[in-house]
């Protein structure tokens, strides 16, 4: 059927429109597919890193409870070297640092504590890794290195602990009147319902002769 001339009209403006911008709609559209295809390929990338980091992450766990240090350190640092941006990574070292502190082997707890601090990409990872570390520190006696540590920006739901943690560096320095002052932060900082926490820093407190708060 013949078109009449508005028709004619709207094809030949459409054909001018196409012969205009038709390769940028082509380019547009092929960079948008291309990026779609990337996302998704990224997206099956990261879930196969975490499997493969969670099943690593699941052998340092199974090696620590049965007390093999050469297992766990093997899956420790096939999995910091090949996985570090995951969480498993960060959860790997944490776990690592605790199987070496328990077994006074504090230069391999720090170094896995270090890392954590230095590429863990979770905030909350980065502050339980620097209490920790500074509770390797006062080990050493390193007290200055341990007050510096937990003098670092911490998020403030830490506020209570790395107070407390402070206190006992400062009573390890023989600085009283400072610890007290760092306890009964902690205590100010303690939610009500962490029992525990803040009888464990009232009886710190008051064995340096402080008034605990209520």
């Amino acid at each position: 059927m013949a078109l009449d001339l508005e028709e004619q009209e709207q094809v030949a403006e459409l054909k001018a429109w196409w012969t205009q911008y038709g390769n940028l709609v082509v380019s547009a559209v092929t960079a948008a597919a291309i990026a779609f295809a990337g996302w998704q390929a990224w997206r099956w990338y990261e879930r196969g890193q975490a499997s493969q980091a969670g099943a690593l992450y699941d052998t340092l766990t199974r090696a620590g409870q049965a007390g093999d240090a050469k297992a766990l350190r093997d899956a420790s640092g096939a999995l910091l070297e090949n996985y570090p941006r995951t969480l498993y990574a960060s959860m790997g070292a944490l776990t690592a640092a605790r199987f070496y502190f328990d077994r006074k082997d504090l230069k391999s707890a720090k170094a896995q504590l270090q890392w954590v601090v230095d590429n863990a990409r979770q905030g909350e990872f980065r502050d339980i890794a620097r209490l920790r570390l500074a509770a390797v520190l006062l080990d050493e006696k390193a007290y200055d290195e341990a007050l510096k540590l937990l003098d670092e920006k911490h998020d403030a739901s830490f506020d209570a602990q790395y107070a407390a943690a402070k206190g006992d560096v400062l009573v390890a320095k023989n600085q009283s009147g400072d610890a007290k002052t760092a306890y009964s932060v902690a205590l100010d900082k303690a939610g009500a319902g962490n029992t525990a926490f803040r009888e464990s820093v009232r009886m710190r407190l008051e064995a340096l002769g402080g008034q605990a708060g209520g």
